[in-house]
Order: C-alpha cells, then structure tokens, then sequence
C-alpha cells in the first residue's frame, strides 16, 4: 500500500508510544563502540534517572553513557511530539516522517547500549 492511512499512522503512534514508554537507561556497561557502530550500520517519560543527571550541567557537552542516553531519548520526544503537531494539522505525510525519525533514534539508542530495553524486538532492532 502507498498510501498513509489514519489506520497506518495510529499504528506507527501507538508502536514508538509503547517503545518510549518502556525505554530506561541502560547499565554501565565496557563496549566495543566500533563493533556496535559497525553493527548499526550493517542494519542501515524514562526511568532511573540518576543523581548525575539532576546535577546543574550541560547534558549536551557532557560525554558520560546516562546524558548520551538522556539526550538520544529527548531527540526521540521531540520528533514524537512533531509527529502529533502534524497530525493535528492534517499532514499525515510529515507525521510518519517524524514518527520513523522518533523510533528510529530510540532503536539507536537501544543497539548501542544506552537504553535498556530487554529483548523486545517486536518494538526494537535489538536482535
């Protein structure tokens, strides 16, 4: 079909909904970042948030794992609500763009480690 439904889009809101509501940080954890960068690249409101991330700094110069995660997870917010901004004003074409612009960060942050999400691969690439 090439179309975007409102049957399509509930589909794809309710999908990324589900996988920002089930997202949290994940534990530190020792990576290999060219192994996962080359894996990712092979597949072309958050929980636990800790003391560090309340203290006063900028989360976007701050190069520690939690505000990596902080700001992939905020980026994923935004284009949700972008997504639901455009609904509202009936352009559906720019809604499912800004809905697979959110799951597409929450996925990326989920392969590289920053989100724990379990072994949900129904709605993440996490296999």
């Amino acid at each position: 079909m090439d179309k975007i439904t409102n049957e399509k889009l509930d589909r794809y809101f309710d999908v990324t909904k589900r996988a920002l509501a089930k997202v949290k940080i994940g534990e530190k954890q020792d990576f290999d970042w060219k192994e996962k960068a080359e894996d990712f690249l092979d597949m072309s409101e958050m929980q636990g948030i800790s003391e560090h991330a309340q203290k006063p700094h900028d989360k976007d110069k701050c190069n520690c794992r939690h505000c990596q995660a902080v700001v992939v997870f905020d980026m994923a917010k935004r284009y949700f609500e972008d997504a639901k901004h455009f609904r509202e004003k009936g352009d559906v074409v720019t809604a499912f763009a800004a809905l697979n612009y959110a799951h597409g960060w929450l996925d990326a942050g989920a392969r590289l480690g920053l989100f724990d999400v379990g072994r949900d691969s129904e709605l993440f690439t996490v296999d």
